[in-house]
Formats: C-alpha cells, sequence, structure tokens
C-alpha cells in the first residue's frame, strides 16, 4: 500500500520493475546527474560568442529568460513524472493520455533525437581529443573512438544501472564543479563597464537568442525516462529536475557574463571560453577547456546511453516493439537487447555520418514532447483525481502557458526542420503499423496512473 493523503491509501501499480525484474537503485542525486548530464554538454563552450553576436552585453539575460521559460516545462514534466512508476517517460505520458498512437509517436522522436545526438556528440568528441591526440582525428582513429566510446559505455550500462549512473555522477560533477570555479574565478577578471549597455530593447533580436540558446536548456527529459529504475521516481524525479535546472542556469548565467566581460571581440570570437580562460589562466588555458569539453560530451554521452535505451525497453513492454527489446540481462536486471540496439546504431550513425539529417529531427522532436507532455498534464491530473506527489499551482496556468511556448518555439523552426520532422513521423507510423500483435502482457492505460 501506498499512503497518498493522511486519510487515504491506494494499491500501489504493478510496474515493469515488478515484473521484469529492473534493479530500483537510481537515487535521487543519481537523477540530478542524469539531468545535469543531458543538459549541459558541449553548447556551453561555443553558444557565449553566437549570443553575443546577437544580443551583445544583454546576452546573460537572454540566458536567464531561457532558464524561465525552461522551467515551465519542467513543473510540466515533473508533475506528469510524479503520476508513474514505469519506464517510459513523454512516451507514457502521451499514451496514457492520448492513446497508444500518439504515445509510439512520441517515444519514437525522443529516440530518434537522442540516438542522432549521441552521433553527433561523439564525432565532437573526436575533434577535441584531436588536440591531446592529433591522430585520433584521422580516418583510422576516428572510427575507433566511434567504436570504443559506445562499446565501453555499453558494456557499463549493461553490467547495472548503478554502476551506469555512478559513472554519470562522477562526470556532472566534475564538468560542473570546473564550470564554476571558472565562473567564480574569473569574476574577478570581469571589466563591469562592458554592461553599460545593457538592456530590454526592442530592436534586439530576442526571438532569435532565445530559439538559438533554448536548446542548451534541452536534454533534461531524460531523467524521467528510466522511472524503473529509480529508488522513488514519484518524489524524487520532479526534485531532481528543479534542482538540474537551477544549477545549469547559474552556470549559463555566470559563465555568458565572464566571457562577455574578459573577451574583448567576443562576438568574433571561435573558442569562447578559451579566449576567457585566457585572461586568467595563460597558456593553459586551451588544454584545460579542451578537457573539461572532452568531460562534458562523454558526461552528456553517458547519460543518453543510460536513459535512451529505456525507450525501445518501454516500446517492448507495451507491445509497440518486438518483445526481445523488453529482455532483461538475468544477473544485472538491466534492458540488455535496448541498450546494445541503441549503441550499435549510434556508433554506426556517428561513423557513417548520416546523423546529420536526423539532427534535423531533435529540435522540433523534442519540442513535440514537450507539447504533448505541458497537453497531458491537465488529464492525467484529472484522472489520478489531483493525487499526484508533485503537483503544480496555480490550476491549468502553468500547463496552458507551456503549451503557448511550445507552439512559439515551433513556429520559430525552419520549415527544413518541420519537413524533417514529418518524415521522422511517417516512418514511425509506418513501424507502429507493423508493430507485433501478440506476446507480452499489455499494461492498462489506467494502471500507471496514481
Amino acid at each position: 500500500m501506498r499512503t497518498t493523503g493522511p486519510l487515504e491509501t491506494t494499491v500501489a501499480p504493478v510496474t515493469s520493475a515488478d515484473r521484469a525484474g529492473l534493479a530500483r537503485a537510481m537515487t535521487r542525486w543519481h537523477l540530478t546527474a542524469l539531468s545535469i548530464n543531458g543538459i549541459i554538454g558541449a553548447g556551453i563552450f561555443g553558444l557565449p560568442s553566437s549570443a553575443a553576436r546577437i544580443l551583445g552585453a544583454s546576452s546573460p539575460i537572454a540566458f536567464a529568460l531561457c532558464a524561465v521559460i525552461v522551467y515551465v516545462f519542467v513543473l510540466c514534466f515533473a508533475e506528469a513524472a510524479s503520476h508513474f512508476t514505469e519506464t517510459g517517460g513523454p512516451y507514457l505520458y502521451a499514451r496514457s493520455a492520448f492513446g497508444r498512437f500518439v504515445g509510439f509517436e512520441v517515444g519514437w522522436s525522443i529516440w530518434l533525437s537522442r540516438v542522432s545526438a549521441f552521433a553527433a556528440n561523439t564525432n565532437l568528441l573526436v575533434a577535441y581529443l584531436g588536440f591531446f591526440l592529433p591522430g585520433m582525428t584521422s580516418p583510422v582513429g576516428r572510427t575507433l573512438v566511434l567504436t570504443i566510446v559506445p562499446a565501453v559505455l555499453m558494456i557499463i550500462n549493461i553490467r547495472g544501472v548503478t554502476g551506469g549512473a555512478r559513472f554519470g555522477t562522477i562526470l556532472a560533477l566534475i564538468k560542473a564543479g570546473a564550470l564554476m570555479l571558472f565562473a567564480i574565478v574569473g569574476l574577478a577578471f570581469v571589466d563591469w563597464t562592458r554592461f553599460s549597455g545593457m538592456s530590454f530593447s526592442a530592436q534586439a533580436n530576442w526571438g532569435e537568442a532565445i530559439l538559438l540558446l533554448i536548446y542548451a536548456y534541452t536534454g533534461f527529459e531524460a531523467t524521467v525516462i528510466p522511472s524503473a529504475e529509480a529508488k522513488d521516481p514519484v518524489r524524487d524525479t520532479g526534485w531532481a529536475l528543479i534542482v538540474a535546472l537551477a544549477v545549469s542556469a547559474i552556470i549559463y548565467v555566470t559563465v555568458q557574463i565572464v566571457a562577455v566581460g574578459t573577451v574583448p571581440d567576443l562576438a568574433s570570437s571561435q573558442k569562447p571560453l578559451v579566449d576567457s580562460a585566457q585572461t586568467f589562466l595563460g597558456p593553459l588555458a586551451g588544454s584545460l577547456i579542451s578537457f573539461l569539453v572532452c568531460v562534458s560530451v562523454i558526461g552528456n554521452l553517458s547519460g543518453n546511453a543510460l536513459a535512451s535505451p529505456r525507450v525501445t525497453y518501454a516500446f517492448a513492454e507495451h507491445r509497440d516493439f518486438p518483445a526481445l527489446f523488453a529482455k532483461v540481462h538475468a544477473r544485472y536486471g538491466t534492458p540488455v537487447i535496448s541498450i546494445v540496439f541503441f549503441c550499435v546504431i549510434a556508433a554506426i550513425l556517428a561513423i557513417s555520418g548520416t546523423f546529420v539529417w536526423l539532427a534535423t529531427v531533435s529540435v522540433v522532436a523534442r519540442l513535440a514532447a514537450y507539447l504533448v507532455t505541458c497537453l497531458a498534464v491537465p488529464l492525467l491530473r484529472k484522472r489520478s483525481g489531483g493525487r499526484a506527489a508533485f503537483k503544480i499551482p496555480y490550476g491549468p496556468t502553468i500547463p496552458l502557458l507551456g503549451i503557448v511556448l511550445c507552439v512559439w518555439l515551433l513556429t520559430q523552426a525552419s520549415s527544413h526542420d518541420i519537413r524533417a520532422f514529418i518524415l521522422a513521423c511517417a516512418v514511425g507510423a509506418v513501424l507502429y503499423l507493423a508493430r507485433p500483435r501478440t506476446s507480452h502482457i499489455d499494461v492498462p492505460r489506467e494502471r500507471a496512473l496514481r
């Protein structure tokens, strides 16, 4: 039995963890690290110059505004997640609120966006490893890196969710701590007169800047996917999302302030954090920042390799994918086939370079998942009788605001991105129609709700 209020109890739902043997081993700190790794990738090492090019001294404001916008989405995800103890995240929210087909399309889009992001970031890792080992950028070296990195992460995650979560937590601590140290030390060297032109001028292209920077905050959705392996997903997931966003926002805004205040011509800088760090680190700046990029990217890849295979696992659990993908390792309690499938496909895309097209899907796919989740919150709240462990205040106001923001951001996307997303959805529809019609016991829609 699980207490939901001072005077009532309900029978805890049957979960995928209970049936399939997934290990509930992830603490709220593991979930927080997973979210930080999802949010902070390589973008912060290049975005400061792009933001300065659009808004100049006002660019730190744009980073803060984007954090507020994403906070709306995070709150919606936190409430939606508090209804579920199963694996799937946005796939489950959409499936429960709008039916099987919509759920599959959301999950499929999320999986595509994440596998393409993994492929793109492993290629980025090769470029930065070349700073230390030039041979890594050769055709042979590149292929080795793009094969070994997914293979190592695959083995770590197959051998237990605890190992994968701990590895991600260590990397999250290193990169968050290093970026905070960079920001704190850098503040002492900031020329504050450069912010004299900071304003909310209507002539500035705020829309372009926000659209560019909003994606620096995406990736938090990875936290809600492996709920069946969290010790207390109903209570810990929302907490982890909010803390991770707060940490990321503080880092982003402070790093941008340091970059604007220490780099004379930030808008034209190719390596803004290297140029900034040279003011207080000297010649060591290039090596230290390149090392930090490598750690940050590996952390991002680690979180991706942990969370993303759980999407196809959830598909199989609900008979939307072949049953093989729900196979759990007898010893380690991890979705072994789904992990192998994700890492192999990611490595193939990375080596072949075909992820470039899929990368255009990720922008719209994530916004689509955010939109559907915001739409689902009022429905999930109504069906649960308002008994969510995490409930957003002010009634439907925040979910409605999230819907408006998602629609606005989608209108800013290019027609090429929209076409790529529609094509990806069409492929998903074909897979849905070809889904297996028998095998697992399906989980009824209402059973996943508290």
